[in-house]
């Protein structure tokens, strides 16, 4: 694995899941063998680590084999794992245990062979799953293989076709439709729903028929497909729909399909939905970005065109207040979420906004910082912005007054559901004895009324420090 793909993982990892760092290290060195252990497998292998609501699973890493053809035609490294369609790996997941030669169907709709051994962090905890799907369509030419096969088909065969005479009421309560044809494309069987279906969708275009074609015609070539198993997504007057297609055999002879038909239109509609939701955000995060550096540039206009000396300052201070509610929503485009911030890297840009861009009279100074990567939402992020911002300014506008360099250190702590935010300086001191600045009126200001949370300042016999803590998620 190159360096490149070892970021990924470190990205996926620290966004999307609540893995320590020696828990990422540890998966890292099973990465850097995913290559050799494809190869040797002749597989795809992969690495999935749960979310933090353990609701999903998010696949971190993958390899294919140089020694084989891959099993699938597109990476898949950073979508989700659901439980429905990855039932194995939860199963380690939850239980630890590992599962071998599972079949298994890719998302692609291919069928694999499937092994899933747990990886093991710290005092045993499992911190992610090692997965290994490979082609077993060569097994299955195996004669013996083919003929367990067929006698599994020719049952499931014997079931279906007799279902309406033994057990009619297991079909009739399932929601999907449900058709079963013979190798003519008659209707041999229909459920209440594909009656339904056949109803809303064809009655008036339609004569009555026995003829599965005649009200499906564009379904037709799926239906003449010979592969045992056919799933894919059709278009149905306006519907969507999930086509499943099971050949029936007996006696090595394919006796029709059984077809079921799964409705998508809604949850179509409303991945559409938030499809445009998210794009009209991101819209207006952009504008909204444009407007504030617009009036930046103004600002800057203003100050090159000559001001009086008293009313620099201020014109200044407006600058970096404007720019900083601006790098939120910076931060919000470089990155795939429509309304998170990722605090480290904006009090990060904020910072050095503040402290490698302005002129401070030939003082050197440097900022540091420390703490998790932690995702915030943009109506919080725009009041911490607007804090961090006075806190690091007042630190570079008082803390060094005669000194040729100082340092100021910024410390993020998470105690959920609290985050922290320390400002320290090795400059003059605070004292209380001070009138308070307009900007330290502001952050007390923010983050009583705005954030909800509690503010402190004072100083120390090596300079002031400055804390801030709120909730993660804003009191109603």
């Amino acid at each position: 694995m190159n360096k490149t793909e070892l970021n990924a993982v470190n990205t996926l990892c620290k966004l999307h899941t609540d893995l320590s760092d020696e828990d990422i290290q540890k998966i890292n060195e099973v990465v850097q063998n995913l290559e050799l252990i494809a190869d040797l497998n002749q597989a795809n292998v992969f690495i999935d680590c749960q979310t933090r609501e353990k609701k999903y699973a998010i696949v971190v890493a993958e390899a294919g084999p140089a020694t084989a053809k891959s099993v699938y035609k597109y990476p898949v490294v950073g979508k989700f794992a659901y439980e429905t369609f990855e039932p194995a790996v939860f199963y380690v997941f939850r239980t630890g245990k590992p599962i071998f030669l599972n079949h298994a169907l890719t998302q692609e709709g291919k069928k694999v062979e499937q092994s899933v051994v747990p990886i093991l962090g710290s005092n045993n905890r499992i911190i992610g799953t090692l997965i290994m799907e490979k082609d077993n369509s060569d097994k299955l030419q195996d004669q013996n293989k083919l003929q367990a096969l067929t006698a599994v088909n020719e049952t499931l065969s014997e079931l279906l076709l007799g279902i309406t005479e033994n057990n009619p009421y297991i079909p009739e309560v399932i929601e999907e439709s449900l058709f079963i044809i013979d190798a003519e494309q008659k209707i041999q069987y229909s459920n209440p729903a594909a009656k339904n279906l056949v109803l809303e969708l064809c009655a008036q275009e339609c004569k009555i028929s026995t003829s599965f074609i005649d009200y499906f015609p564009n379904l037709e070539d799926i239906c003449l497909l010979p592969d045992e198993l056919v799933i894919q997504e059709v278009t149905i007057k306006n519907k969507v729909f999930q086509m499943k297609k099971i050949s029936l055999v007996q006696n090595e002879k394919n006796n029709g399909s059984f077809i079921i038909f799964r409705d998508l239109t809604e949850l179509r509609e409303k991945e559409r939905e938030l499809t445009v939701k998210t794009v009209a955000i991101r819209e207006i995060h952009h504008r909204v970005k444009n407007n504030l550096q617009t009036v930046a540039s103004l600002l800057r206009l203003q100050m090159r065109r000559g001001l009086p000396e008293e009313s620099k300052v201020h014109f200044v201070e407006s600058l970096n207040r404007i720019l900083s509610i601006a790098s939120v929503y910076e931060i919000i485009l470089s990155n795939s979420s429509i309304d998170d911030v990722e605090i480290f890297s904006l009090i990060e840009k904020i910072g050095n906004m503040l402290v490698f861009n302005e002129d401070h009279d030939s003082k050197n100074i440097i900022i540091e910082y420390s703490g998790p990567k932690l995702l915030i939402k943009s109506n919080i992020a725009v009041s911490v912005a607007l804090v961090i911002n006075e806190l690091i300014q007042n630190c570079v506008k008082h803390a060094f007054t005669g000194l040729d360099e100082g340092k100021i250190i910024v410390m993020i702590h998470e105690n959920a559901p609290m985050i922290r935010v320390l400002v320290q300086d090795n400059g003059l001191g605070y004292s209380k004895e001070t009138t308070p600045s307009f900007g330290l009126e502001i952050v007390k200001m923010m983050i009583e009324q705005d954030l909800s949370g509690k503010f402190n300042i004072f100083g120390t016999s090596d300079g002031t420090i400055a804390t801030v803590e709120f909730p993660l998620e804003r009191e109603v």
